[in-house]
């Protein structure tokens, strides 16, 4: 289970290649593995910084990020 959960996270982890800065230095955007860059600049939920290692949620085929 704790293997499972590690290789999850790993894989989830490698996503993410680059953050993107934008005007506001705390919030950047992510651009994923697929090469494409994330909708939005915080996340969607709390409004803080987007998460790498979580996947994103495709909407019309680009990413959503979470926190």
């Amino acid at each position: 289970m704790v293997v499972g959960l590690a290789a999850t996270l790993a894989a989830a982890a490698s996503m993410a290649q680059v953050v993107v800065p934008t005007k506001d230095p705390q919030h950047p955007r992510i651009r994923y593995e697929d090469s494409l860059l994330s909708l939005n600049d915080r996340c969607m939920v709390r409004g803080g910084t987007l998460n790498s290692v979580f996947r994103p949620v495709y909407i019309n085929g680009r990413p959503v990020g979470f926190c």
